[in-house]
């Protein structure tokens, strides 16, 4: 068994147990009164989250999704006890939990409440994009529920309580801290803005509830870093609220859609932009008749803040323009060609469709290694190409700058630094005016796809 696996909350109480106890230890038989004080501090604090651990604790529940078996004769199964965990939100029977503990194909859950009796629930609606997942039971008496709490206003050191059903431990509770917020790029879900806690998280805690000291949900726990000490996450209360006030309505989360293909500002772009390196997210491509493409954002653009809010990472980018409903407008805000640009975009609804792109960025101080030709309408069908005009990446040579920064063959150039190329003797007066040691921003399309990179010629 792993014993005081939650080392901060452990060294928190153990420097003040040592403070506390300290004139017992040599020889003082009568502690002072302001020891005696700082006991009582540390019972009031111990009562105090004992109380709210029994408080919050009948608001877990246990979840183990039915497997469907014998179709024809419609026979049904629960998995294993264990499953997962969730949290009851209404006093009716709304419970949440991860999409990831009732798989893909679950309609229904065995449920098993705190008083040990097990109830059956629908699925009302899931969003793998955020890994929610809301059921509803039936029963006639009102049960237990905990409250969203206001996950935008955490600060790291807060202490939280995890209450889970790790490895078939029904109710199992842990102290922690918040260890980090806005945590991202985990590929755990398509929008991450996780929260990062030190209170022991292990298989079967994810769907439970992380809870402040006030017995408000402020996390959905979702994973944990296998092989790795007090690293658990979990989903934002703010997020999963408005994820669950759509799946109760609708079904179904629906999205907006801004309809731009993006990337992250990296140094050597931000160096040809003229901009900050992670000061906004930058616009590789505008699709035709979307959102964007009607309010006049072009590739090029630099993104800083949608609806108030700062944006440095795509992920954020994404996320905020899919928290404006379809039809409703976003105040955007983007730097173009070193001036600051206001627009105001009335979002579409999100379609199913990949939004960031991105290459290597190793760097070799070689030359371009890249051999063009003009583009013909049959290379442009061999090569899944919908643009008309640009110059094809005919050859990458192997261990080339170009090659290193995940350029192809196949490849389609359509501008070079920010000036349109229509033709192989454009592209060439265009690189004759680039001095050894200068980088070069190209614009490239990989079959419906566009982004931007730079590559650094010889003498730099």
């Amino acid at each position: 068994m792993r014993f005081m696996k939650n080392r901060s909350t452990f060294m928190i109480f153990s420097c003040l147990f040592v403070l506390l106890t300290s004139s017992f230890a040599f020889g003082n038989d009568h502690p002072s009164e302001s020891e005696i004080r700082g006991l009582q501090v540390l019972e009031d604090i111990q009562n105090s989250i004992a109380a709210l651990a029994e408080r919050v604790t009948p608001t877990v529940v246990n979840i183990s999704p039915v497997r469907k078996i014998g179709m024809s004769r419609g026979l049904s199964t629960p998995r294993a006890s264990g499953t997962g965990s969730g949290v009851i939100i209404s006093d009716d029977g709304l419970i949440v939990t991860n999409n990831h503990v009732l798989g893909d194909d679950t309609s229904e859950a065995e449920v098993r409440l705190s008083d040990k009796s097990k109830v059956f629930a629908q699925v009302i609606g899931r969003d793998k994009d955020t890994d929610i997942a809301l059921l509803k039971v039936n029963v006639e008496r009102k049960l237990a529920n905990a409250v969203f709490g206001n996950s935008s206003r955490l600060k790291v050191g807060q202490w939280v309580l995890a209450v889970g059903n790790p490895l078939g431990l029904d109710r199992t509770v842990t102290l922690g801290v918040i260890s980090g917020i806005g945590r991202e790029r985990l590929n755990l879900s398509k929008y991450e803005n996780f929260l990062q806690t030190d209170a022991a998280i292990n298989p079967g805690n994810s769907g439970g509830p992380l809870f402040n000291l006030r017995g408000e949900v402020i996390g959905i726990n979702t994973a944990i870093i296998h092989m790795a000490q007090g690293i658990g996450f979990s989903i934002p209360s703010d997020m999963v609220a408005r994820i669950v006030k759509q799946l109760q309505t609708h079904g179904r989360v629906v999205r907006g859609w801004l309809g731009v293909g993006i990337q992250p500002m990296t140094a050597e772009l931000a160096k040809k932009f003229h901009a900050t390196k992670g000061q906004g997210v930058l616009v590789n491509e505008v699709f035709t008749d979307e959102p964007a493409h009607r309010a006049g954002i072009l590739p090029g653009d630099i993104i800083t803040t949608i609806g108030g809010t700062h944006v440095n990472t795509p992920n954020q980018l994404s996320r905020l323009v899919a928290q404006v409903g379809p039809g409703e407008s976003a105040t955007v805000e983007l730097i173009r060609d070193g001036a600051p640009t206001t627009l105001v975009v009335a979002m579409g609804e999100r379609e199913k469709k990949p939004v960031t792109a991105s290459l290597p960025l190793q760097k070799t101080d070689v030359t371009l290694g890249i051999d063009v030709q003009a583009l013909t309408a049959a290379l442009a069908e061999k090569f899944e190409l919908q643009e008309k005009a640009g110059i094809l990446v005919s050859r990458v040579e192997k261990g080339s700058l170009a090659h290193s920064e995940g350029v192809k063959e196949g490849d389609l150039i359509t501008e070079v630094n920010r000036k349109p190329v229509r033709s192989v003797r454009q592209f060439s007066e265009s690189l004759e005016k680039v001095t050894p040691g200068e980088t070069i921003l190209l614009r490239v399309i990989r079959k419906e796809r566009a982004f931007f990179v730079v590559l650094k010629t010889l003498g730099g």
